[in-house]
């Protein structure tokens, strides 16, 4: 009988490289996929393209799969990028491992394998796909929650779920390591990637400013006094400590300078003392972009839990349609004030386990509001 075709999204990582592996031993004709995603400085410091490619085929070669390399960055700039940057000029802090996985990872990659004459693809995501009775596919959280993915793929549909594998879903990370260390593999010590989707780690703010011109404006607090200069709100994020230039300017309080808020219209960044401080607490906010793993958004009504930001435990909250009762807008308000909800960021649902889907932040309400432009 003709072994089932599963193409493996292999980045050159433990997790991707270890996924393969067990793909393999589980009798699957397993083919290798390494994507190149990112062109404008493939030769830089920060871009491991060439020592990614190196370790999967290392790693190919010792399972014993044919790897081939397909190149997406046209797809990665048009879908991903230009949205990304769009964001950001907009004063918004966007994620863009959710959109390249929704895009680039189970759209493009998924073609691609389909072309390829897979039945499947695979992926070292730390998360985990289940089928109901009724047919429907469910995204649920890893059983390793310290590394559970589920949050960077709410934005995943039926079809991309009915065809896709995560082999690590019900694995701690401690025991892919130790596999890695078993079999041999070249790559098992090397370190987890954590900067931005296929672009890599790099200083965020010499990155994106090749991009975004800065529009230096104040810095302002609650009460309007001015404490210093920005270098351009998108180069902010609601909640930032480090980076403002306020670390030595404290008053009696002592207490460290956050950003809190963003008024667009008059280009202001307003910053506040406290992790604490009212400006930073929100008990509701508002998303539109949603996109639901069933098709489908939950009741309005619905108790769920919710995260505003990766890591972050679920916080209880119910759910609203808003005003408009369109599906792809909603809002949230939870039982206790959430720290620093960050537009453009990603309200992720769910029901235990179940992922639900989520959409993106537009706004959320704070304690004491300035202006109406405030983002």
């Amino acid at each position: 009988m003709k072994k089932q075709r599963v193409v493996v999204g292999m980045s050159g990582g433990v997790d991707s490289s270890v996924t393969a592996w067990l793909l393999k031993e589980q009798g699957y004709d397993v083919v290798g996929l390494f994507m190149k995603n990112w062109e404008d400085d493939d030769d830089s410091e920060y871009c491991s393209t060439r020592q990614d490619w190196i370790d999967v085929v290392s790693v190919a070669d010792l399972i014993g799969i044919d790897v081939e390399a397909v190149n997406f960055a046209a797809e990665y700039k048009d879908r991903v990028f230009a949205e990304f940057l769009r964001e950001y000029s907009a004063g918004r802090t966007p994620n863009p491992d959710v959109l390249c996985n929704a895009e680039i990872k189970f759209k493009a990659f998924l073609d691609h394998a389909v072309e390829l004459g897979a039945q499947t693809i695979a992926t070292g995501h730390y998360a985990r796909v289940r089928q109901t009775d009724d047919g429907l596919f469910q995204l649920l959280k890893a059983t390793d929650l310290s590394k559970d993915q589920s949050y960077f793929l709410h934005r995943l549909n039926q079809h991309q779920l009915s065809r896709t594998i995560f082999p690590l879903g019900e694995m701690p990370k401690t025991e892919v390591r130790e596999i890695a260390a078993r079999i041999g593999l070249p790559n098992a010590k090397k370190k987890d990637s954590t900067g931005i989707c296929f672009i890599g780690e790099r200083p965020f703010r010499d990155f994106l400013n090749r991009y975004l011109p800065t529009q230096p404006g104040p810095m302002k607090t609650p009460d309007g006094r001015v404490v210093g200069e920005h270098i351009g709100l998108a180069f902010y994020t609601l909640g930032q400590r480090k980076g403002i230039g306020l670390g030595g300017s404290r008053d009696s309080t002592g207490d460290p300078w956050f950003a809190a808020a963003k008024d667009i219209a008059d280009n202001t960044l307003y910053v506040v003392q406290g992790h604490d401080h009212p400006w930073l607490l929100s008990h509701t906010l508002h998303s539109g972009n949603a996109s639901w793993v069933a098709g489908e958004p939950p009741p309005a009504g619905t108790v769920c839990a919710a995260k505003t930001r990766y890591r972050q435990s679920d916080a209880a909250c119910r759910f609203s349609r808003d005003s408009n009762d369109s599906e792809a807008q909603f809002g949230l308000t939870f039982d206790e004030a959430q720290w620093a909800v960050t537009p453009g960021q990603s309200a992720v649902l769910y029901a235990g386990d179940i992922c639900l889907g989520g959409g993106i932040i537009d706004r959320a309400l704070i304690a004491e509001p300035v202006v109406a432009s405030l983002a």
